[in-house]
């Protein structure tokens, strides 16, 4: 079942501000809100912190889908801005960053919901259903980082001493990022979208165990995977 197969939801909170600085999955995004219901007329479209600023000095809006990574800032800040001018605003984020940093600071400034861009067409549709009928959703591997970071427990040895290596693209991408490299330049010069080099740094992440750029580093050193 794709997402082109629900019907027209009845609930439909418009006008939408839909904050994603990447061409092709702000098209993605728009194509699912008009699969829900939504005319084009009731999407406006900011590919930064400054045109999100512009568009809410505009008008209000009844419902937000927020990326956190955009080219001058954090989406975070904005979604602490936004709520605390409309506490009721329903605030969906839909990132590649899948660290408890970013996680818990969204969901503190405000946000409603939180799912990860590499969801399928479905599973994000159901989302924004979800945030349209009041509902909170939580993607589930974030749901887990939350739950391990409310309740920690020692994991078993064989978990922490995992064998899994990094690919030479991923190994690539964090030398870059040992540089110093923020992820829009490493795209640039890997000639990457940055949706996809956050996604090979959450699965950096997800691989070495660790929840932050520094500790990737440090985890990988002592590992001996980078230089």
């Amino acid at each position: 079942m794709s997402a082109d197969t629900f019907p027209a939801e009845s609930s439909l909170l418009a006008p939408v501000l839909l904050v994603e600085d990447e061409p092709l999955i702000r098209r993605r995004l728009e194509s699912l809100l008009q699969q829900l219901g939504y005319a084009s007329d009731a999407v406006v479209s900011a590919a930064s912190l400054h045109e999100a600023r512009a568009c809410l000095a505009r008008q209000p809006f009844a419902l937000a889908l927020v990326d956190l990574g955009l080219p001058d800032g954090s989406g975070i800040d904005l979604i602490h801005s936004m709520h605390a001018t409309d506490p009721a605003l329903p605030i969906l984020v839909i990132s590649a960053w899948s660290t408890e940093d970013a996680i818990l600071a969204a969901l503190r400034a405000g946000a409603t919901g939180y799912v990860l861009k590499e969801r399928d067409d479905m599973e994000v549709a159901l989302s924004i259903r979800s945030v349209l009928r009041g509902g909170a959703p939580i993607d589930p591997f974030i749901a887990r980082r939350i739950i391990d970071e409310l309740h920690p427990r020692t994991r078993p040895q064989a978990e922490t001493s995992t064998n899994e290596t990094l690919s030479p693209r991923e190994s690539e991408i964090l030398g870059l990022v040992a540089q110093g490299l923020g992820n829009r330049e490493i795209a640039e010069q890997l000639i990457l979208s940055r949706y996809t080099v956050e996604c090979h740094i959450k699965h950096i992440y997800r691989k070495l165990a660790v929840s932050s750029r520094t500790r990737a580093i440090n985890e990988a050193r002592s590992r001996g995977l980078i230089g």
